[in-house]
């Protein structure tokens, strides 16, 4: 199975779990995608954990992914990381794949 069909198939799983499994696997995802912008940003590790934070309370209150997405693109480009759109959200797709894959193996 190809990259393009692993996350075809996570978000069609996604759409199909729960409002509880839903929130679990978003909230998840933002983490991991708030831990790989820290990364390239170059934060510090107190400074790295607030931000993955932020995002796992971006989640609670609500943002989509435009809001996420807008808000990786304006870090990057203040910080002078040259991350386009496009792969900003590439990552928040295949990482959404990853969070759904991991809660149905029960991790």
């Amino acid at each position: 199975m190809d990259e393009f069909d692993r996350r075809k198939r996570g978000f069609e799983k996604f759409f199909a779990l729960s409002d509880a499994l839903r929130f679990k696997a978003l909230s998840r995802r933002n983490r991991a995608v708030g831990r790989w912008a820290a990364e390239k940003l170059a934060l510090p590790r107190e400074a790295a954990d607030r931000y993955v934070e932020s995002f796992a309370d971006a989640q609670i209150g609500g943002a989509g992914d435009e809001a996420l997405l807008a808000r990786l693109r304006d870090d990057f480009v203040r910080a002078g990381v040259d991350v386009s759109a496009h792969r900003i959200r590439r990552r928040l797709e295949a990482t959404m794949g990853e969070a759904v894959a991991e809660i149905e193996a029960g991790r």
